[in-house]
């Protein structure tokens, strides 16, 4: 099909969709650790313990996988992940106006059916007697 046929809604998101740009699934979060050594305060009160670490995190096959970042590499990442939201929220959009094109393509297909004659299939099946058993 010609891109000049497409819907204007479908050419739009498709536009967006194909502009490359890097994007990281997963998700960003902070974490306050304790520490090896047993006498520091990080022990006793949870508001002493070490941190902030960035840890990025990601399930791949069944499995959760978990990178400690950077500061600096946490605001690249954080950057990434909300594209790739975006993305999410886009590639939902296109799914929704291609259903929009196919129900377009249904509903005309319905509309050259009905406009066929109806009853033209030739002739009907014969109904067929229903045997009895010879016992009642």
């Amino acid at each position: 099909m010609p891109i000049d046929d497409l819907p204007p809604d479908v050419r739009a998101t498709a536009a967006v969709l194909a502009r490359p740009q890097p994007m990281r699934r997963g998700s960003l979060g902070e974490r306050f650790m304790k520490c090896g050594k047993p006498t520091c305060a990080c022990h006793r009160d949870p508001d002493a313990r070490h941190g902030p670490y960035f840890v990025l995190t990601r399930g791949v096959e069944h499995t959760t996988r978990s990178r400690f970042l950077t500061p600096a590499q946490a605001d690249v990442a954080r950057t990434q992940v909300a594209r790739a939201a975006g993305f999410r929220e886009q590639l939902e959009e296109y799914w929704q106006a291609c259903e929009r094109w196919a129900d377009t393509e249904l509903e005309a297909a319905a509309a050259d059916a009905g406009a066929a004659k109806k009853g033209a299939s030739g002739t009907r099946s014969r109904r067929r007697s229903v045997k009895r058993s010879k016992r009642s």
